[in-house]
C-alpha cells in the first residue's frame, strides 16, 4: 500500500455491516427480559402438583412432609420463610416473582415454582 492510499467503502462491506447491525439487534431483543407477571405459584412434593395458589393475594401457609416449611406470598412475590430443614437452602433463596423461577426445599422434596399469567399479546414495541 502507498502512502497515499485511501480506503473506499465497496457494496459489500455496507452489506457485511448491514447484516450485523440486524444480527446484533435481534440477539438483544431476543435475550430481553420478559414483562410477564407471575400469576400463581405450582407446589409440588415428590414430583406431584399439590396444589396452585394465586399470587394476588398474600398469605402464609405450611406444607408438611419429612420437614416442615412456611411459604409467604406477599405482593405477588413467593418465598419460603421458615423451614426446619437441615442447611435451610430454600429459606436462603429469598422471595421470586418472575415466571419461570422457582425455589427448591431437596430435603423436603418440595418445589415452589411460579408460573406467568396467560396473554395474548406477543410483545409489545414502544
Amino acid at each position: 500500500m502507498g502512502k497515499h492510499s485511501h480506503f473506499r467503502f465497496r457494496k459489500g462491506d455496507f452489506l457485511a455491516i448491514a447484516l450485523v447491525a440486524v444480527l446484533a439487534l435481534a440477539a438483544f431483543f431476543l435475550f430481553l427480559p420478559s414483562d410477564q407477571e407471575a400469576g400463581s405459584v405450582e407446589l409440588y412434593q415428590h414430583g406431584v402438583l399439590l396444589r396452585t395458589v394465586p399470587l394476588d393475594q398474600d398469605q402464609v401457609f405450611t406444607v408438611p412432609g419429612d420437614y416442615t416449611n412456611t411459604v409467604t406470598i406477599r405482593s405477588g412475590a413467593v418465598a419460603i420463610t421458615c423451614s426446619d430443614c437441615p442447611g435451610q437452602d430454600c429459606v436462603g433463596c429469598g422471595w421470586i416473582s418472575t415466571p419461570g423461577r422457582s425455589i427448591v426445599c431437596i430435603p423436603n422434596s418440595l418445589e415452589l415454582r411460579l408460573v406467568g399469567v396467560a396473554s395474548d399479546v406477543d410483545f409489545v414495541v414502544g
